[in-house]
């Protein structure tokens, strides 16, 4: 079958996509996904992503390999196997990042992504409370519902921000607003209580449209070529393998392990990888799988000597209570992110901005490995308080391990190899005990329980973090744009470097990680990868006009 527009994954950025160039009606396009569509209730519970932490069904549940710098362990890398994608999965905070984040982009020689062009499309994807009142920074009539959790937060999150007032840190009421640095409470891309994601906000109104088809439970194989040029997918089926005909652009929205995966086993990637893998090569580029980022995080774990939701959460009654709240009111609890509060600060003295950021919870927990997994509060009234260096400058790979789609590639975090990015390790640490002498948190507190006293010099506190740290799911950049075939993948209109008719929409693009959590600049990526997407579209269209009317003209 043929169609204009074949989009690989239906994720945070490519439900965008799909909704974006069908809405004309002039194109038709089709969505493919590997998962299911995401039917399940626990997928509108906002707290309801614990139940899909472990579960195959619903995530690929990836692992990194092992890492010398990070004491030999696999770190967990869960990733959306669902319509939605890890938009589907995720905790839902809401943060775009600083101006200089995207300003960098700019710089790095990708003209159109500096803050000031990136921000309309910010504010073309929401709908913001603040949408009327700062319309120079909100949106307040696009498909993404923007919630914060201010009315609902529990009280100790008021001691948090009142002991980093102690402490004379900046307090910021919007991290999307004028100002990114400071301590606050976190947005949430919820609606009415549910989780909003580009599925329910893009995708689900778009599916009655004719010109648009949906194929979930679709494992794509490969892109097809004619020459350079891409012309289509080939997936598995049943009965055999299919091959579907894009009659303008493949569009690759998998993310940053799939999509530099699929250009590889596509052929398309570094000669020498591929040639191990036996991989007929189509066209070298040396940057795919190369460049890939992640946010690393550590928690602290405190007891208190007050309640907190350890003591809502860590009884049958008290669960009750929450989850009949939730059905009722559809607030609560269960209706935010466990990521209530945190803030956006400088590790030392003389940071030229904002390199650490903090989340502050108002429960201690774990997510015991199951498929069946949800949140375990801490046998204690107890809270924790976690961190991640905003802006890493360590660089690792995505590489196919086989020549088979259905085998996972190896994903190498290559954490903490340069020396910013271990002195921002112990930096945050000492962010947080700081903030943990404040009067306000001091005096709620009856000890830390981990790490604890004991680890209080750098190298304690660095070792701390090499073996207790994390992913915090924020994997991107593994097909970074820039304007050099060498070091990039694809330019600053998302078209594969020395291909055509190959686009790459998702968060594998991002030439640099962003300040804090990276659903929001995924999605406003796809946003502008639409515009881009359908510009192409309308100069080529132009152009076989003219060469129509020249060529009656002529005859």
């Amino acid at each position: 079958m043929s169609y204009d527009y074949i989009i690989v994954g239906a994720g945070s950025a490519g439900c965008i996509l799909a909704n974006r160039l069908s809405e004309s009606g002039r194109h038709s396009v089709l969505l493919l996904e590997a998962g299911e569509r995401d039917a399940s209730f626990w997928f509108k519970v906002p707290v309801g992503f614990t139940k899909t932490y472990y579960n195959r069904r619903y995530n690929w549940m990836y692992y990194s390999e092992p890492e010398a710098q990070l004491a030999d362990r696999k770190l967990y890398c869960p990733r959306g196997k669902v319509v939605g994608g890890s938009g589907s999965i995720n905790a839902m905070v809401y943060v775009r990042g600083q101006r200089s984040d995207y300003d960098d982009w700019a710089a790095a020689g990708n003209p159109g992504w500096a803050y000031d062009d990136v921000l309309p499309y910010f504010r073309k994807l929401e709908t913001h409370a603040a949408g009327a009142t700062d319309p120079q920074h909100h949106g307040a009539t696009g498909p993404i519902h923007i919630t914060s959790m201010k009315a609902d937060v529990h009280p100790i999150v008021h001691e948090f921000l009142k002991g980093c007032g102690e402490l004379n840190l900046p307090r910021t009421d919007d991290f999307n607003g004028a100002q990114f640095e400071g301590a606050g409470i976190y947005d949430l891309n919820t609606k009415h209580g549910e989780r909003c994601s580009s599925s329910f906000a893009y995708l689900r109104p778009a599916l009655d449209r004719a010109n648009l088809t949906l194929r979930s439970g679709v494992l794509v194989r490969r892109v097809t070529f004619d020459g350079t040029r891409a012309t289509g997918v080939v997936i598995a089926g049943g009965h055999g393998d299919e091959t579907l005909v894009a009659a303008r652009e493949v569009i690759l929205a998998a993310g940053a392990v799939d999509t530099p995966k699929l250009l590889q086993l596509s052929g398309v990637g570094d000669p020498a990888l591929l040639a191990r893998r036996r991989v007929p090569l189509v066209h070298a580029l040396p940057a795919v799988g190369r460049n890939l980022q992640d946010h690393l995080c550590v928690s602290f774990y405190f007891k208190a000597n007050r309640p907190t939701l350890n003591d809502e959460m860590g009884t049958l009654l008290g669960k009750m209570k929450i989850g009949l709240r939730y059905l009722l009111t559809k607030r609560g609890p269960l209706a935010m992110s466990v990521n209530q509060a945190g803030g956006f600060f400088r590790g030392t003295a003389d940071a030229q901005e904002p390199n650490i950021q903090l989340y502050f919870n108002p429960l201690s927990y774990r997510i015991p490995k199951s498929d069946r997994a949800s949140i375990k509060p801490e046998p204690y009234s107890g809270f924790l308080i976690a961190f991640n260096p905003c802006r890493p400058t360590s660089r690792g790979t995505i590489e196919i391990a086989s020549n088979r789609a259905e085998d996972a590639a190896k994903i190498h975090i290559n954490a903490l190899t340069t020396q910013k990015d271990l002195d921002e390790a112990v930096q945050g640490s000492k962010v947080i005990r700081a903030l943990m002498r404040a009067p306000a948190l001091k005096s709620m507190t009856v000890e830390e329980i981990s790490p604890g006293p004991q680890v209080d010099s750098d190298e304690a506190m660095l070792q701390y973090f090499r073996e207790q740290s994390g992913s915090i799911y924020h994997l991107c950049g593994s097909c970074a744009m820039g304007p050099d075939a060498a070091t990039s993948v694809v330019d600053a209109s998302l078209r594969v470097h020395g291909l055509q008719a190959l686009r790459i929409v998702d968060a594998s693009v991002f030439p640099n990680i962003t300040s804090g959590n990276i659903n929001a600049p995924t999605m406003m990526v796809a946003e502008k990868g639409a515009d881009l997407v359908l510009a192409d579209a309308g100069r080529g269209d132009a152009a076989a006009v003219r060469a129509s009317e020249r060529e009656t003209v002529t005859h």
